[in-house]
């Protein structure tokens, strides 16, 4: 089985979606089978990769995800649509036993012919966070250098075990290094977590929203941009510390 990465932060425009979707390009860039899983209601991931949301969410449906999982403009790289559909979404909030079970049927048995499947969450805590969370391999919380930036992750650990720490990763987004502000979230987030920060950090670039809004990852709309540069050094951070492992 590949590797399942669950993105997710309770505080919503830290960059959670941003950065499944081009992490996940990056992942498919280097010639791994990738899929990117919206559940989130707001349909951000799906709209990001050029696709429109579903009729109805297979976790609600009970569709099967092979008829559900759509290619995307770039080799290797699938999607799992998300839906806007008011009772489909009002099911996965509650996350009826149905719903969870066949999330955990997917990603343990289900998702096997991807390298990596990148879940993005909503900013919520439900039956369904949970379950993404229990069967993911790895977590990763983008959280954005600002004053609240400490809280939104706290609430976060409260649902994290103490022995999945070694498998999550904190990702700081949207740097501004001329701000003095973004050094001292950075100074308190790397004292308190250690290690579990992610080495690489993703700058305020224009080029990122831009490309998000052209239906593109960055790497594919602004190649030589920072924010591609970022996210495909994130990539390979993310392979070195699975080669530590």
């Amino acid at each position: 089985m590949g590797q399942i990465i669950c993105v997710m932060n309770q505080k919503g425009g830290v960059g959670k979606t941003t950065t499944a979707i081009n992490l996940g390009a990056c992942f498919a860039r280097a010639g791994f089978q990738t899929l990117i899983v919206d559940l989130d209601p707001q349909c951000n991931a799906t709209s990001g990769l050029d696709r429109k949301p579903t009729a109805h969410h297979p976790l609600a449906t009970g569709a099967l995800w092979v008829d559900s999982v759509v290619a995307t403009d770039w080799p290797k790289l699938f999607l799992l649509p998300g839906t806007k559909n008011f009772g489909d979404v009002s099911a996965l909030v509650k996350g009826k036993n149905e719903q969870t079970e066949r999330l955990r049927e997917m990603l343990r048995t289900g998702f096997r012919s991807f390298d990596y499947v990148l879940i993005d969450s909503p900013p919520a805590v439900s039956p369904l966070t949970r379950t993404a969370l229990e069967c993911s391999t790895e977590i990763l919380m983008p959280i954005q250098c600002e004053y609240f930036a400490m809280e939104g992750v706290s609430k976060m650990t409260s649902l994290i075990e103490k022995d999945r720490w070694q498998s999550t990763g904190i990702l700081l987004t949207m740097v501004e290094r001329d701000l003095e502000l973004t050094r001292e979230v950075e100074t308190e987030v790397r004292e308190y977590f250690g290690d579990v920060v992610f080495q690489t950090e993703i700058p305020r670039d224009v080029a990122i929203p831009e490309a998000s809004s052209y239906g593109k990852p960055v790497i594919e709309y602004a190649p030589r941009s920072r924010g591609a540069r970022a996210y495909i050094e994130l990539c390979m951070e993310v392979f070195e510390n699975e080669q530590e492992e």
